[in-house]
Protein backbone atom coordinates (compact mmCIF):
# COMPACT_ATOMS: atom_id res chain seq x y z
CA UNK A 1 0.00 0.00 0.00
CA UNK A 2 1.62 3.69 -1.06
CA UNK A 3 1.87 5.22 2.09
CA UNK A 4 -1.10 8.00 2.57
CA UNK A 5 0.16 11.78 2.66
CA UNK A 6 -1.93 14.35 5.01
CA UNK A 7 -4.63 15.21 2.32
CA UNK A 8 -5.52 11.34 1.38
CA UNK A 9 -5.74 10.87 5.00
CA UNK A 10 -7.90 13.19 5.54
CA UNK A 11 -10.34 12.48 2.56
CA UNK A 12 -10.64 8.83 3.31
CA UNK A 13 -11.44 9.58 7.23
CA UNK A 14 -13.97 12.49 6.51
CA UNK A 15 -15.61 10.53 3.66
CA UNK A 16 -14.84 7.15 2.90
CA UNK A 17 -17.71 4.82 3.09
CA UNK A 18 -17.36 3.18 6.59
CA UNK A 19 -17.37 -0.55 5.62
CA UNK A 20 -15.33 -0.30 2.53
CA UNK A 21 -12.92 1.93 5.30
CA UNK A 22 -12.54 -1.32 7.70
CA UNK A 23 -12.12 -3.34 4.70
CA UNK A 24 -9.24 -1.90 3.81
CA UNK A 25 -8.03 -1.70 7.07
CA UNK A 26 -8.71 -5.12 7.88
CA UNK A 27 -6.77 -5.49 4.50
CA UNK A 28 -3.80 -4.06 5.87
CA UNK A 29 -3.52 -5.60 9.47
CA UNK A 30 -4.33 -9.39 7.47
CA UNK A 31 -1.01 -8.41 5.29
CA UNK A 32 0.76 -7.64 8.25
CA UNK A 33 -0.30 -10.84 10.85
CA UNK A 34 -2.83 -12.53 8.73
CA UNK A 35 -5.65 -14.40 11.16
CA UNK A 36 -3.59 -13.50 14.31
CA UNK A 37 -4.39 -11.51 17.19
CA UNK A 38 -2.92 -10.87 20.01
CA UNK A 39 -3.30 -10.53 23.73
CA UNK A 40 -1.21 -10.98 26.99
CA UNK A 41 -2.19 -11.90 30.43
CA UNK A 42 -1.84 -8.81 32.39
CA UNK A 43 -2.80 -6.91 35.77
CA UNK A 44 -2.67 -2.92 35.60
CA UNK A 45 -1.59 -1.10 38.88
CA UNK A 46 -2.72 2.64 39.65
CA UNK A 47 -0.80 3.43 42.20
CA UNK A 48 -1.87 6.75 43.31
CA UNK A 49 -4.65 9.17 42.02
CA UNK A 50 -3.64 11.89 43.45
CA UNK A 51 -2.44 14.79 40.74
CA UNK A 52 -1.19 17.93 40.19
CA UNK A 53 -2.70 18.16 36.86
CA UNK A 54 -5.90 18.33 37.04
CA UNK A 55 -7.41 18.35 33.01
CA UNK A 56 -10.56 18.98 32.06
CA UNK A 57 -11.35 15.56 30.48
CA UNK A 58 -9.97 13.05 33.79
CA UNK A 59 -12.15 11.62 36.03
CA UNK A 60 -9.52 9.97 38.23
CA UNK A 61 -7.49 12.86 39.31
CA UNK A 62 -7.81 14.17 42.50
CA UNK A 63 -6.14 16.59 45.27
CA UNK A 64 -4.36 15.00 48.33
CA UNK A 65 -6.79 16.00 51.00
CA UNK A 66 -9.56 14.63 49.11
CA UNK A 67 -11.09 12.07 50.76
CA UNK A 68 -10.73 9.70 47.65
CA UNK A 69 -6.96 9.87 47.82
CA UNK A 70 -4.69 6.77 47.81
CA UNK A 71 -1.15 5.88 47.14
CA UNK A 72 -0.66 2.15 47.31
CA UNK A 73 2.59 0.74 49.27
CA UNK A 74 4.78 -1.44 47.44
CA UNK A 75 3.99 -4.27 49.16
CA UNK A 76 0.41 -3.77 48.28
CA UNK A 77 1.79 -3.81 44.65
CA UNK A 78 3.10 -7.47 45.28
CA UNK A 79 0.29 -8.39 47.06
CA UNK A 80 -2.03 -7.50 44.24
CA UNK A 81 0.38 -8.77 41.72
CA UNK A 82 0.91 -12.08 43.62
CA UNK A 83 -2.84 -12.44 43.55
CA UNK A 84 -2.70 -12.43 39.87
CA UNK A 85 -1.54 -16.26 38.42
CA UNK A 86 -0.12 -16.70 35.45
CA UNK A 87 0.78 -12.60 34.55
CA UNK A 88 3.03 -12.03 31.83
CA UNK A 89 2.49 -7.84 32.56
CA UNK A 90 1.83 -5.32 34.58
CA UNK A 91 0.98 -2.29 33.50
CA UNK A 92 2.05 0.63 35.92
CA UNK A 93 0.46 3.98 35.76
CA UNK A 94 -0.87 6.58 37.95
CA UNK A 95 -1.17 10.50 38.67
CA UNK A 96 2.08 12.85 39.40
CA UNK A 97 1.83 13.08 43.47
CA UNK A 98 3.96 15.56 44.60
CA UNK A 99 4.14 13.63 48.15
CA UNK A 100 5.93 10.71 46.19
CA UNK A 101 9.70 10.56 46.38
CA UNK A 102 11.67 9.35 43.43
CA UNK A 103 13.08 6.47 44.89
CA UNK A 104 9.40 5.11 45.18
CA UNK A 105 9.26 4.94 41.74
CA UNK A 106 12.37 3.15 41.50
CA UNK A 107 12.23 1.09 44.34
CA UNK A 108 8.78 -0.41 43.26
CA UNK A 109 10.20 -1.35 39.54
CA UNK A 110 13.39 -3.15 41.20
CA UNK A 111 10.54 -5.04 44.16
CA UNK A 112 8.22 -6.39 41.31
CA UNK A 113 11.82 -7.47 39.42
CA UNK A 114 13.33 -9.27 42.48
CA UNK A 115 10.01 -11.04 42.99
CA UNK A 116 8.83 -11.60 39.61
CA UNK A 117 12.02 -12.19 37.59
CA UNK A 118 10.14 -13.34 34.73
CA UNK A 119 7.33 -10.88 34.64
CA UNK A 120 7.29 -8.12 31.59
CA UNK A 121 6.95 -4.63 33.30
CA UNK A 122 5.64 -1.80 31.64
CA UNK A 123 5.37 1.65 33.62
CA UNK A 124 5.11 5.19 33.63
CA UNK A 125 4.02 7.46 30.82
CA UNK A 126 6.44 9.83 29.39
CA UNK A 127 4.38 12.39 31.52
CA UNK A 128 5.38 10.47 34.78
CA UNK A 129 8.91 10.09 33.36
CA UNK A 130 8.81 14.26 32.65
CA UNK A 131 7.06 14.36 36.23
CA UNK A 132 9.97 12.30 37.83
CA UNK A 133 12.77 14.08 35.73
CA UNK A 134 11.66 17.12 37.47
CA UNK A 135 11.38 15.69 41.25
CA UNK A 136 14.47 14.47 41.30
CA UNK A 137 16.87 16.80 39.48
CA UNK A 138 18.06 14.44 36.99
CA UNK A 139 17.46 14.88 33.28
CA UNK A 140 15.16 12.12 31.22
CA UNK A 141 18.05 9.36 30.09
CA UNK A 142 19.02 9.62 33.79
CA UNK A 143 15.47 8.61 35.04
CA UNK A 144 14.84 6.02 31.89
CA UNK A 145 18.51 4.26 32.94
CA UNK A 146 17.64 4.17 36.23
CA UNK A 147 14.31 2.54 35.89
CA UNK A 148 15.58 0.39 32.98
CA UNK A 149 18.14 -1.03 35.44
CA UNK A 150 15.55 -1.67 38.07
CA UNK A 151 14.14 -3.78 35.88
CA UNK A 152 11.60 -1.70 33.60
CA UNK A 153 11.11 -3.31 29.69
CA UNK A 154 8.61 -0.51 28.30
CA UNK A 155 6.67 2.42 28.69
CA UNK A 156 3.01 2.47 28.02
CA UNK A 157 1.68 5.41 25.45
CA UNK A 158 -0.45 6.89 28.17
CA UNK A 159 -0.65 10.78 28.25
CA UNK A 160 0.38 11.95 24.47
CA UNK A 161 -3.91 12.90 24.37
CA UNK A 162 -4.09 15.07 20.94
CA UNK A 163 -1.51 16.68 19.23
CA UNK A 164 -2.80 19.95 19.47
CA UNK A 165 -1.31 23.01 21.35
CA UNK A 166 -4.79 24.86 20.96
CA UNK A 167 -6.53 21.48 22.65
CA UNK A 168 -3.48 21.36 25.33
CA UNK A 169 -4.13 25.13 25.64
CA UNK A 170 -7.98 24.26 25.97
CA UNK A 171 -7.87 21.10 28.13
CA UNK A 172 -4.20 20.30 29.54
CA UNK A 173 -2.30 23.36 29.91
CA UNK A 174 -0.54 21.72 32.96
CA UNK A 175 0.73 18.84 31.19
CA UNK A 176 3.91 18.28 28.58
CA UNK A 177 3.01 19.50 24.98
CA UNK A 178 3.28 16.79 22.43
CA UNK A 179 7.00 18.42 21.57
CA UNK A 180 7.88 16.82 24.86
CA UNK A 181 6.11 13.83 24.72
CA UNK A 182 7.91 13.01 21.63
CA UNK A 183 11.26 13.61 22.79
CA UNK A 184 10.64 11.22 25.87
CA UNK A 185 9.50 8.46 24.29
CA UNK A 186 12.36 8.67 21.56
CA UNK A 187 14.55 9.17 24.26
CA UNK A 188 13.20 5.92 26.04
CA UNK A 189 14.00 3.80 22.34
CA UNK A 190 16.82 4.88 22.02
CA UNK A 191 17.63 3.35 25.33
CA UNK A 192 16.16 0.25 24.38
CA UNK A 193 13.40 0.50 25.88
CA UNK A 194 9.66 0.14 23.47
CA UNK A 195 6.59 1.83 24.20
CA UNK A 196 2.99 2.23 22.97
CA UNK A 197 1.39 5.59 21.73
CA UNK A 198 -2.23 6.96 22.07
CA UNK A 199 -4.96 9.00 20.90
CA UNK A 200 -7.84 10.81 22.99
CA UNK A 201 -10.68 11.80 20.30
CA UNK A 202 -14.03 12.74 20.81
CA UNK A 203 -13.83 15.54 22.88
CA UNK A 204 -12.81 19.03 21.24
CA UNK A 205 -10.81 18.26 18.36
CA UNK A 206 -11.12 18.83 14.48
CA UNK A 207 -10.41 15.70 11.92
CA UNK A 208 -7.37 17.56 11.15
CA UNK A 209 -5.74 16.89 14.27
CA UNK A 210 -6.42 13.40 14.31
CA UNK A 211 -4.57 13.12 11.34
CA UNK A 212 -1.84 15.70 12.23
CA UNK A 213 -1.66 13.15 15.40
CA UNK A 214 -1.19 10.25 13.84
CA UNK A 215 1.28 11.61 10.77
CA UNK A 216 3.58 13.18 13.52
CA UNK A 217 3.40 9.36 15.53
CA UNK A 218 4.56 8.06 12.21
CA UNK A 219 7.42 9.91 11.38
CA UNK A 220 8.48 9.75 15.44
CA UNK A 221 8.01 6.06 14.18
CA UNK A 222 10.48 6.37 11.19
CA UNK A 223 12.79 7.73 13.16
CA UNK A 224 13.09 5.03 15.86
CA UNK A 225 10.95 2.26 15.10
CA UNK A 226 10.46 1.85 18.86
CA UNK A 227 6.82 2.27 19.43
CA UNK A 228 4.84 -1.44 19.77
CA UNK A 229 1.22 -0.20 19.86
CA UNK A 230 -1.08 2.32 18.89
CA UNK A 231 -4.23 2.62 21.20
CA UNK A 232 -6.90 5.12 20.27
CA UNK A 233 -9.00 5.82 23.10
CA UNK A 234 -12.89 7.53 22.62
CA UNK A 235 -13.09 10.20 25.16
CA UNK A 236 -15.24 8.92 28.39
CA UNK A 237 -17.03 12.59 29.31
CA UNK A 238 -18.91 11.39 32.49
CA UNK A 239 -17.61 12.42 35.65
CA UNK A 240 -15.57 15.17 34.10
CA UNK A 241 -15.76 18.92 33.49
CA UNK A 242 -16.53 17.92 30.14
CA UNK A 243 -19.90 15.76 30.74
CA UNK A 244 -21.85 17.91 28.70
CA UNK A 245 -20.50 16.08 24.99
CA UNK A 246 -22.33 13.33 24.12
CA UNK A 247 -20.14 9.68 24.43
CA UNK A 248 -18.00 8.92 21.15
CA UNK A 249 -20.06 7.65 18.28
CA UNK A 250 -19.60 3.61 17.38
CA UNK A 251 -18.92 5.13 13.87
CA UNK A 252 -16.61 7.64 14.45
CA UNK A 253 -14.30 4.88 16.92
CA UNK A 254 -14.41 2.24 14.01
CA UNK A 255 -13.70 5.46 11.69
CA UNK A 256 -10.73 6.09 13.98
CA UNK A 257 -9.32 2.72 14.19
CA UNK A 258 -9.81 2.27 10.52
CA UNK A 259 -7.63 5.33 8.77
CA UNK A 260 -4.90 4.91 12.42
CA UNK A 261 -4.21 1.43 10.48
CA UNK A 262 -3.71 3.06 7.76
CA UNK A 263 -1.84 6.26 8.20
CA UNK A 264 0.38 4.41 10.92
CA UNK A 265 2.15 1.81 8.28
CA UNK A 266 4.71 1.24 10.06
CA UNK A 267 3.12 0.71 13.60
CA UNK A 268 3.62 -3.05 14.45
CA UNK A 269 -0.13 -3.07 16.40
CA UNK A 270 -3.10 -1.16 17.06
CA UNK A 271 -4.95 -2.02 20.04
CA UNK A 272 -8.61 -2.27 20.90
CA UNK A 273 -8.48 -1.65 23.91
CA UNK A 274 -12.12 -3.20 25.34
CA UNK A 275 -11.88 -1.56 28.84
CA UNK A 276 -12.96 2.19 27.09
CA UNK A 277 -14.41 0.64 23.91
CA UNK A 278 -16.63 -1.92 25.94
CA UNK A 279 -16.03 -5.61 25.24
CA UNK A 280 -18.93 -5.49 22.29
CA UNK A 281 -17.15 -2.73 20.11
CA UNK A 282 -13.54 -4.16 21.19
CA UNK A 283 -14.58 -6.96 19.35
CA UNK A 284 -15.70 -5.31 16.51
CA UNK A 285 -12.73 -3.16 16.12
CA UNK A 286 -10.87 -6.09 15.17
CA UNK A 287 -12.77 -5.79 12.11
CA UNK A 288 -11.64 -2.66 11.27
CA UNK A 289 -7.59 -3.02 11.84
CA UNK A 290 -7.07 -3.81 15.35
CA UNK A 291 -4.79 -7.05 15.72
CA UNK A 292 -4.53 -6.15 19.78
CA UNK A 293 -6.82 -7.30 22.19
CA UNK A 294 -4.65 -5.92 25.15
CA UNK A 295 -4.91 -8.45 27.90
CA UNK A 296 -6.99 -9.87 30.66
CA UNK A 297 -6.35 -6.37 33.18
CA UNK A 298 -8.07 -7.94 36.47
CA UNK A 299 -8.83 -3.79 37.45
CA UNK A 300 -8.11 -0.86 36.33
CA UNK A 301 -9.03 2.60 38.43
CA UNK A 302 -8.88 5.18 35.71
CA UNK A 303 -11.94 4.09 33.77
CA UNK A 304 -14.07 3.00 36.65
CA UNK A 305 -13.51 6.88 37.44
CA UNK A 306 -15.09 7.66 34.39
CA UNK A 307 -17.94 4.98 33.95
CA UNK A 308 -18.63 4.39 38.01
CA UNK A 309 -18.53 1.09 37.24
CA UNK A 310 -15.85 -1.69 38.43
CA UNK A 311 -13.55 -3.01 35.14
CA UNK A 312 -13.08 -6.64 36.41
CA UNK A 313 -11.08 -9.26 34.80
CA UNK A 314 -11.69 -10.48 31.29
CA UNK A 315 -10.53 -14.26 31.62
CA UNK A 316 -8.56 -15.33 29.11
CA UNK A 317 -10.97 -18.09 27.70
CA UNK A 318 -13.29 -14.95 27.45
CA UNK A 319 -10.56 -13.11 25.02
CA UNK A 320 -9.77 -16.42 22.95
CA UNK A 321 -13.68 -17.03 22.42
CA UNK A 322 -14.36 -13.02 21.29
CA UNK A 323 -11.26 -13.51 18.83
CA UNK A 324 -12.34 -16.73 17.31
CA UNK A 325 -15.94 -15.57 17.00
CA UNK A 326 -14.30 -12.81 14.20
CA UNK A 327 -12.41 -15.65 12.54
CA UNK A 328 -8.88 -14.45 14.14
CA UNK A 329 -6.02 -16.89 15.76
CA UNK A 330 -6.10 -16.31 19.32
CA UNK A 331 -1.75 -15.50 20.01
CA UNK A 332 -0.82 -15.01 23.72
CA UNK A 333 2.18 -12.88 24.19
Amino acid sequence: MQRLDFKEALSLYKNADLFELGKLAHSFKERLHGKNYYYTINRHINYTNVCIMHCKFCAYHCSKDDERAYVLEIDEVLRKISESPNLREVHIVGGLNPDLPYDYYVELISAIRKNFPTLRIRGFTCVEVDFLSKISGKDVAEVLTDLKRAGLNALPGGGAEIFSDRLREELYPAKIDHRRWLEIAKTAHKLGLKSNATLLFGHLETEEEIIEHLIMLRAAQDETGGFECFVPLPFLPENTKLSHLPPVSAQKILRTFAISRLVLDNFPHIKSYWVFLGVGLGQVALLFGADHFHGTVIEEKISESHKSEVITNLPQDEIEKLIKEVGGNPVLI
